[in-house]
């Protein structure tokens, strides 16, 4: 790649998010000379890093799959390959691939207000570093550290004499059959690996400090696969996709006002599911629903196989890990040949990417969100924070067509930079998003988060309809939006 190269938009990540927002561009914005680089060595994100088994969508295809490209299978809740595989079909349908440059891993990004271009730095494995210049950065690199999972301090840990796997790394050649399995944790991510492993372990058991709300759904929509059969792929869609966001948003919301309600209706569904194997202590959690995120469990798979023997549950804490196992506080003992740290994750803003202006190291966390995607006083930047309430690509269709928006707008003025424009007394209320959730990834992470506001446009939320009828109807030139051109010019 060679330096003078000068891209109109630069995307960093070649994952849901960037595939999406790169599809948008040639869509609405085909003048546009894009590239998407990607430290990995191919498309995915998420859904390419993460290789332990069973792994799956927690969202249904029609809220996570994109509003321009129709889910076609027939279960609504996917297993990983299959999300790869929808996203090399949307690649190849948009024609992303050329633009796609793997390998490159994105360390620095400086501002330079003379030329009003972005100097983005890469390196390829150890190789020498390059640079890479682009009128406008959009950023598609998720929310959490690819490189390092969450470190829960486990006790003893390295006097176990069995194996140890993070899911965030899990090894290709893991043989679990008819060994003791111990996964430690209780979100979506042990979740999907208990029924999955239960499969072939002696048993699996999952150790949990404190329980979590599931809800159980099929995995296959039967009105959403009739609907196919009886309309237009795109109509078919773009029903079950409206109603299963006003499905969310309902749940999510009577969470908010009526938990014991919801609380009780989501417990009705475990007893179903469970019998005489539903233990109150095991699935009472210490929160309201939906103050974490609720886990998913498709067909009931987990409590499927905790019913046949293969697996169960234990709540308690950790006294320490021994050579064979682990000792819980209150003396109970669980045996183990393998142990599985499913502790969380680690959050990462912006891909720990180092940002400047004019030299001047950028503190993301002391700027303002603008339009749910775009920083305060940063010029022609972007970065994507999808929906932890919902589908994370919901936001990435109203965000991307924003954009799109913006960026014919500075064409038609002529105009090349782009800044959402705060004063230092700006008056602001300001609140914390993520105080809606006490999930321990957003709580230890949420300082690194940029700042937000009670009112549009310095906020992002977690209101999916709200923000879409706000995106669709607001001004490109709202009074906040400033537009110039270079300095130097």
């Amino acid at each position: 790649m060679a330096d003078s190269e000068i891209f109109d938009v630069v995307i960093v990540g070649a994952g849901i998010s960037g595939i999406g927002m790169a599809a948008h561009l040639v869509q609405s914005c085909p003048d546009k000379r894009i590239v998407i680089l990607d430290r990995r060595a191919q498309l995915g994100g998420t859904w390419d890093l993460f290789r332990y088994p069973g792994i799956r969508s927690d969202s249904d295809m029609y809220t996570l799959g994109y509003r321009f490209a129709p889910w076609r299978e027939e279960e609504t809740i996917a297993s990983g390959d299959r999300i790869l595989a929808y996203l090399k079909r949307v690649t190849d349908e948009n024609g992303l691939a050329s633009h796609m440059r793997f390998g490159q891993h994105v360390t620095s990004a400086n501002w330079d207000s003379k030329a009003g271009l972005w100097q983005l730095q890469t390196q390829q494995g150890n190789g020498p570093t390059q640079t890479i210049t682009a009128r406008f950065v959009m950023m598609g690199t998720g929310y959490y550290d690819h490189d390092a999972p969450h470190d829960a301090a486990l006790p003893g840990l390295s006097d176990f004499a069995g194996t140890v796997i993070h899911p965030q790394f899990w090894p290709d050649a893991l043989d679990h059959t008819g060994k003791r399995v111990v996964i430690i944790g209780s979100g979506a991510t042990a979740v999907t690996l208990v029924p999955s492993l239960a499969k072939s372990a002696a048993h699996v058991t999952m150790l949990q400090r404190t329980p979590t709300w599931y809800l159980v759904r099929p995995s296959r929509d039967t009105l959403a696969n009739r609907l196919r059969r009886w309309l237009p792929e795109k109509w078919a869609y773009a029903l079950v996709r409206a109603r299963n966001v006003r499905m969310q948003d309902f749940l999510f919301k009577r969470a908010h006002t009526n938990p014991a309600g919801v609380a009780a209706y989501l417990k009705a569904l475990l007893k179903s599911e469970l019998g005489e194997a539903f233990n109150e202590a095991d699935f009472t959690p210490p929160y309201g629903p939906w103050e974490q995120r609720m886990c998913l469990v498709p067909d009931g798979d987990m409590f499927k196989a905790m019913k046949q023997g293969k697996a169960s549950i234990v709540t308690g804490a950790i006294g320490k890990i021994v050579a064979d196992g682990i000792e819980l506080t209150d003396g109970r003992k669980i045996d183990a040949d393998i142990i599985v740290t499913a502790t969380g994750l680690k959050l990462a803003t912006i891909g720990k990417i180092a940002i400047s202006l004019d030299g001047q190291s950028v503190d993301v966390a002391q700027q303002f969100w603008y339009r749910n995607c775009m920083l305060s006083n940063v010029p022609n930047f972007a970065a994507m924070f999808g929906y932890l309430n919902a589908g994370w690509t919901l936001r990435v269709d109203i965000v991307a067509d924003w954009l799109c928006r913006l960026l014919k707008q500075m064409d038609t003025q002529q105009m090349a930079v782009c800044t959402p424009t705060l004063p230092d007394d700006h008056g602001l209320t300001e609140c914390q998003p993520f105080d809606i959730f006490s999930s321990g990834y957003l709580q230890r992470g949420k300082d690194q988060m940029p700042r937000n506001a009670t009112t549009a446009p310095w906020r992002i939320h977690m209101d999916y309809r709200t923000d879409k009828a706000e995106l669709d109807r607001a001004p490109i030139a709202d009074g906040w939006m400033q537009f110039s051109h270079p300095t130097g010019r």
